[in-house]
């Protein structure tokens, strides 16, 4: 067998452009362990069909956990879904007249508009648990990254109680998922729709000026992207393909004033 070997450069700069999203996030819960049945992160998650009459439980109400209740629901699943987070749901035509809006009018303005015509399509769902965010959905995602979510379907089905709202979860015991209000339920399987992480502190050393401990920066966007002696992050700031795109634009330039000054 070879053995492995080890190359070692010095440059003068580095760009951490290794993602947001490297690793499975599945969150710390008492007893997860000692869960019998299936338990998945959704980058796993292969066939609804082979849930049919299960009691299944998704955790996360993001595009993905909405999409996988969908399926599961509509594949014979008994499903439940945990939502925490306030969200705006939205369909893909105001998602679309949301994007096409924003090019001529404020944020604020366009926010309002379509606030008023998810209320119209969707009427009041905090009757089924779903809050909505005190930003609107274009100022929320230009802040915050965050993205509002797509109804597939999930939203008519929750209505219908055919899929059911959960709170969150205290602790898990053998097949027995316990809530923080005290309801506990049965489940056969649980869908973890909860995202993915950063891995950069894993392997980058003394990194902690700028990056913080879950391996995002500790600067504000649009501040995030330079660290010190040379080291530089692209594509960390939860700003999609816009905000690496930016990034990759500063700490282009930054670097050739860099050179500048070293050779004059």
């Amino acid at each position: 067998m070879a053995k492995s070997t080890i190359v070692r450069f010095t440059e003068k700069f580095l760009v951490v452009a290794s993602g947001e999203n490297s690793a499975e996030n599945i969150p710390m819960i008492p007893g997860l362990q000692s869960f019998p049945g299936d338990v998945i992160h959704s980058s796993s998650y292969k066939s609804e069909k082979s849930y049919s009459g299960m009691n299944v439980l998704v955790v996360g109400s993001g595009n993905s956990g909405m999409e996988f209740a969908y399926d599961l629901a509509a594949h014979g699943a008994n499903t439940s879904i945990i939502i925490r987070s306030p969200i705006h749901v939205r369909t893909k035509e105001l998602i679309r007249l949301g994007m096409t809006l924003a090019r001529r009018l404020p944020l604020n303005l366009v926010d309002n508009l379509l606030v008023m015509a998810a209320n119209l399509i969707f009427g009041d769902l905090s009757r089924y648990h779903i809050r909505r965010p005190k930003m609107g959905p274009m100022i929320l995602k230009s802040e915050t990254g965050r993205s509002a979510v797509i109804d597939v379907g999930t939203v008519g089905l929750i209505k219908k109680g055919i899929i059911k709202i959960q709170g969150s979860i205290s602790k898990i015991m053998s097949y027995i998922v316990e809530f923080w209000c005290s309801k506990k339920i049965s489940f056969d399987a649980i869908v973890f729709a909860t995202g993915y992480k950063s891995t950069t502190n894993i392997w980058l050393k003394n990194g902690e000026n700028m990056l913080n401990g879950n391996g995002l920066p500790i600067k504000e966007y649009p501040n995030h992207w330079k660290g010190e002696n040379g080291v530089y992050c692209a594509g960390l700031g939860r700003r999609g393909l816009a905000g690496i795109a930016a990034d990759a634009k500063n700490i282009a330039n930054d670097i050739k004033s860099m050179i500048g000054v070293m050779s004059s």
